[in-house]
């Protein structure tokens, strides 16, 4: 018998598994009126409408910096701007234009509408609808391939967005079907699991989407369709970067004492992680899918002119583009010097100088090395070639126009220190989605396009060589059971790319060594990605005092243009307490029922 049903009901219900998704309204890609009937068969029963159906989960990735006209996503000590930070302060309630507060609306294409909680909770919703559909007899009718298709993009999405929920507010029920508005939320299927355990369950899931997904659907069957437009959609390189990724961070010193009470690394979770990322690393040597990208093109990663989509040949997973002008007003506006008249006024978020001395010097070695040059008198001379792609610093050429902002003025009382309203809160501005410099001029902005990366080719060499030195027996010289690169040589691809030598030997000597190294480059590869926050915490690190401080550089400018003077201040020491760990859930959310509780301290 052929079951009719209301179109709302079956592709947009927002019940979730606690109720959390918000508001709901109809997509047009079916060509349907919203209230109209319509049969499962017609939704489920070819490969074109259910990869409609599936598409949805794709419009609920957030954008990381477009959550507002400006929104911040750095959380831990990375920038600054005028108006206080809530993070600084220890109120982690906020939501920053990022984390919740919006009803969900496939329709709506405004990148300023998407937030992480609720689009996470209705995505797997979807991804359970999708994979129950799979599963009844008699509904969909296509290839095996296209079924695999179907079903790998519905396991890898349901782990997904368990895991951007989790990295954030901890471990959750981890459920696994669609829920009707009957189900009574008592049993032990809807008791918040910790992270590790959380983690366990969505790496099943990417381990079973790795199994059955293409390597890239240029390369399949039912990619065909779209052939050359592929690039965004979930492939086997998302599924084994996200296992390994879910399963290190389950190895992590936190999430390892919120299960066993021992911080430190869980010795086989890492070598699990490292094993998944050595599949992913073997996979592209093999196929030459992904690669690194090459250093002179290397911001390629982060933004292109003329409408082009960045990402280059590393990007495996980018964020979702919604609107394409947003980047005008949101990466652009919210970073560059507030006269440019980008921002409307509104202040920059700026690189504080704690940040910029993560950064080495051009021979490789960390600036607090006795050996690697570094003049904290000349503290901008020699520095690393990421040093001069990222940050913005006085003297430098911010715009290819004539006028009082062509060059940036970051004395004390120069134009961009204090003169214009808002200034420079630090002495420095930032660079990796906002290209200040010789090519930057304001008839070109409009068509700048720059994303913050999910995940990129480079992170994965950098989370491989974690994994390996935190696996039984690890060292810098150990590599994974399946891959042949040792934990070093992993960061030496990325330093190498960057233009700087091999470690030096006495970072390789001991394991704390290597590990201190890791943390740093880190900080350098992926400044400014919103990495930071969620590895200083899962070290257990957020409280470090090393981490707390952020500062900024006052200095005169001498008559060579040199910088004298020189004092860094500390605007903000951080508050972060052992309860800072885990954001705290929303308290409309935690008195659902009692098998939710909040999060430790909140």
């Amino acid at each position: 018998m052929k079951t009719k049903i209301r179109f709302k009901q079956i592709l947009f219900r927002t019940l979730s598994v606690l109720a959390f998704a918000g508001t709901i309204s109809c997509e047009k890609y079916l060509d349907k009126a919203p209230e109209a009937d319509i049969s499962e068969k017609d939704v489920f029963g070819n490969f074109i409408s259910f990869q409609g159906f599936v598409e949805e989960m794709y419009n609920c990735i957030m954008d990381p910096n477009k959550g507002g006209a400006w929104n911040q996503y750095l959380f831990a000590d990375e920038t600054l701007n005028n108006s206080p930070y809530a993070f600084d302060d220890g109120n982690y309630w906020g939501n920053h234009a990022y984390f919740y507060g919006q009803s969900v609306q496939m329709t709506n294409r405004d990148t300023r509408t998407k937030r992480v909680w609720e689009y996470a909770w209705y995505g797997i919703r979807k991804a359970n609808v999708a994979l129950a559909k799979l599963e009844e007899e008699g509904l969909f009718e296509g290839s095996q391939e296209e079924r695999d298709h179907l079903r790998g993009q519905a396991l890898f999405f349901r782990g997904w967005f368990y895991f951007e929920l989790a990295r954030y507010w901890g471990g959750m029920p981890y459920v696994t079907r669609a829920l009707e508005a009957t189900d009574e939320l008592t049993s032990e299927e809807f008791k918040r699991l910790n992270f590790q355990d959380c983690a366990l369950r969505m790496a099943e899931d990417f381990r079973a989407a790795a199994a059955i997904l293409p390597v890239h659907w240029d390369q399949s069957g039912p990619g065909q369709r779209t052939l050359g437009h592929n690039r965004d959609r979930i492939n086997k390189f998302h599924a084994l970067g996200y296992l390994g990724k879910a399963l290190l961070y389950a190895a992590s010193p936190m999430m390892n004492e919120e299960a066993t009470g021992n911080n430190s690394f869980n010795a086989e979770l890492a070598k699990q992680a490292a094993e998944a990322f050595g599949e992913l690393l073997q996979l592209a040597d093999e196929t030459g899918t992904y690669r690194m990208q090459s250093w002179d093109a290397w911001t390629d990663n982060f933004w292109r002119w003329n409408w082009e989509r960045p990402g280059g040949t590393e990007g495996i997973m980018m964020p979702t583009i919604y609107q394409r002008d947003r980047v005008r007003w949101s990466a652009l506006g919210g970073t560059v010097p507030s006269s440019l008249g980008l921002n409307s006024g509104s202040s920059a978020d700026v690189p504080t100088h704690n940040n910029t001395k993560n950064y080495a010097m051009a021979n490789g070695l960390p600036i607090d090395d006795p050996e690697s040059g570094y003049d904290p008198n000349d503290p901008w001379t020699g520095r690393e070639p990421r040093f001069y792609k990222d940050i913005l610093k006085d003297g430098d050429q911010i715009i290819n126009e004539s006028g009082p902002d062509r060059y940036a003025e970051l004395y004390n009382g120069g134009r961009h220190r204090s003169q214009i309203n808002p200034p420079s809160v630090t002495g420095y501005y930032a660079k990796r989605y906002s290209p200040m410099g010789t090519e930057l001029t304001i008839s070109r902005t409009g068509a700048l396009q720059a994303y913050i990366p999910y995940l990129r080719l480079a992170d994965i060499y950098l989370m491989y060589a974690e994994a390996v030195l935190f696996s039984p027996g690890g060292t810098p010289k150990a590599s994974a059971s399946n891959y042949f690169m040792t934990a070093e040589q992993a960061i030496n691809v990325v330093r190498n790319r960057a233009q700087l030598p091999n470690m030096a030997d006495k970072y390789t000597a001991t394991n704390d060594a290597f590990f201190e190294e890791i943390v740093r480059e880190r900080a350098v590869e992926l400044n400014f990605e919103g990495a930071r926050f969620c590895d200083l915490r899962r070290w257990n690190r957020n409280g470090d005092p090393r981490y707390l401080n952020k500062t900024a550089i006052d200095f005169d400018r001498g008559s060579d243009g040199k910088p004298i003077n020189l004092r860094e201040r500390v605007i903000v020491r951080r508050v972060a307490e052992k309860k800072h760990n885990w954001l705290p859930i929303q308290i409309q959310f935690t008195t659902q029922y009692e098998g939710f509780p909040q999060n430790p301290g909140w």
